[in-house]
């Protein structure tokens, strides 16, 4: 990742010496006189930068929730199918699901991968007993039909996490939104009439930016900011107290 959430907040000091910037050159005469239709023309491809990068961050961040569900779904599915074993193969593979809901409640406090490797080795451990106790004399004849099926997808929802995680808008498109925040401070800069109070405008816009741009942020990439899957992944915490 290029940016990190909370360098964002590098953005207010950079956008109130661009206001200030821009006001300096108004009262010096320098520029040429400020144009309306250049400015509104400014200010609304910034709005609409901002309003199209936040709504497919929320997009993404939805997603994410929904796919975490998903997942403890399908475990839970392939759990409970445990039951069409025959009884003596039970036990350790229950245990080898809970061992692999704690792999997957570890990603909690990491925000370097998604799927670790002692995930990926247990899902090989599951699959090679569940065939196998499938086959046993004892098992239900249902058991390969609809045991195998719910692992395989316990297994491809892995995957399919870390590709959402993974997927982000290309960096260029943060480069300008962080460009046009810039240009955007010092065109209204230089728009401003000189006024006493006219800091707490400048500080006002560069607070409102800044907070939307560092949201935006955090929404693109949770467990890294302020914002997370915590609520949503509570369902894996009570999934795994479930597994007696």
């Amino acid at each position: 990742m290029i940016f990190h959430p909370s360098s964002m907040f590098l953005l207010f000091p950079v956008m109130i010496l661009l206001l200030e910037l821009g006001r300096r050159l108004r009262r010096k005469g320098t520029v040429m006189e400020a144009s309306s239709a250049i400015e509104g023309a400014i200010f609304g491809l910034f709005g609409l930068l901002l309003a199209f990068t936040f709504s497919a961050a929320i997009a993404r961040y939805d997603r994410h929730r929904l796919l975490l569900t998903e997942e403890v779904n399908d475990i839970g599915t392939a759990y409970l199918r445990l039951d069409l074993l025959p009884s003596q193969s039970r036990p350790e593979l229950q245990q080898l699901f809970r061992d692999y809901t704690n792999s997957r409640m570890d990603l909690f406090n990491r925000t370097d991968m998604e799927i670790l490797p002692e995930t990926a080795r247990l899902q090989g451990v599951i699959w090679q007993r569940a065939t196998a106790a499938a086959s046993l004399p004892g098992a239900n004849p249902d058991a390969t039909k609809l045991l195998l099926p719910a692992l395989n997808n316990m297994i491809d929802i892995t995957s399919t996490r870390r590709n959402a995680f993974n997927m982000h808008p290309p960096a260029v498109v943060f480069w300008l939104l962080l460009f046009f925040s810039g240009g955007s401070a010092l065109v209204a800069g230089f728009s401003m009439e000189p006024a006493p109070r006219a800091w707490m405008y400048s500080i006002a816009l560069a607070l409102a930016v800044t907070l939307t741009v560092y949201t935006i942020m955090d929404v693109e990439y949770p467990r890294r900011g302020l914002i997370g899957l915590h609520d949503t992944d509570k369902a894996l915490t009570s999934l795994r107290e479930s597994m007696k």
